[in-house]
């Protein structure tokens, strides 16, 4: 079992999908680190993906199938597991964007940094990790 936990934001699934340095971290660490994915999360990705790809010059299909790929390397939680944080993370999250009450409740739940690339989670009381830092945390 992975002594380390990271919470992953849906950017950062959507980074794996559209190059390579993200996608080679989840891969390279998925035996020592465990990536955990708010389900409401992925489906986020997994909706925005496919015009994302497309303004790309993409195939939206394989796309689909890498991402799905990659969800066999995290572990979707529901709400379930971190409900009980939401009105916590609503109030840290304050303006910016409730809608990421999720990631910020799922991290509070678990005890886990956040891996993002979004600044809204900056100053929330968790540790955050951004792409061109996390393999400090992951090499830990």
């Amino acid at each position: 079992m992975p002594s380390r936990s990271l919470v992953v934001d849906a950017n950062i699934l959507v980074r794996a999908v559209l190059g390579n340095r993200v996608r080679e971290a989840i891969v390279s660490f998925a035996g020592t680190v465990s990536f955990f994915v708010p389900e409401v999360a992925y489906a986020e990705a997994e909706e925005h993906l496919a015009t994302l790809v497309i303004k790309r010059g993409g195939d939206p299909e394989k796309a689909l199938a890498l991402l799905h790929s990659l969800g066999r390397l995290v572990t979707l939680i529901g709400v379930e597991s971190y409900g009980k944080f939401e009105a916590a993370a609503r109030e840290r999250l304050g303006s910016r964007d409730p809608d990421d009450w999720p990631i910020l409740a799922s991290a509070l739940a678990l005890g886990c940094p956040i891996w993002t690339e979004d600044t809204d989670f900056f100053g929330c009381g968790v540790a955050t990790w951004t792409s061109d830092r996390v393999r400090m945390f992951l090499r830990q």
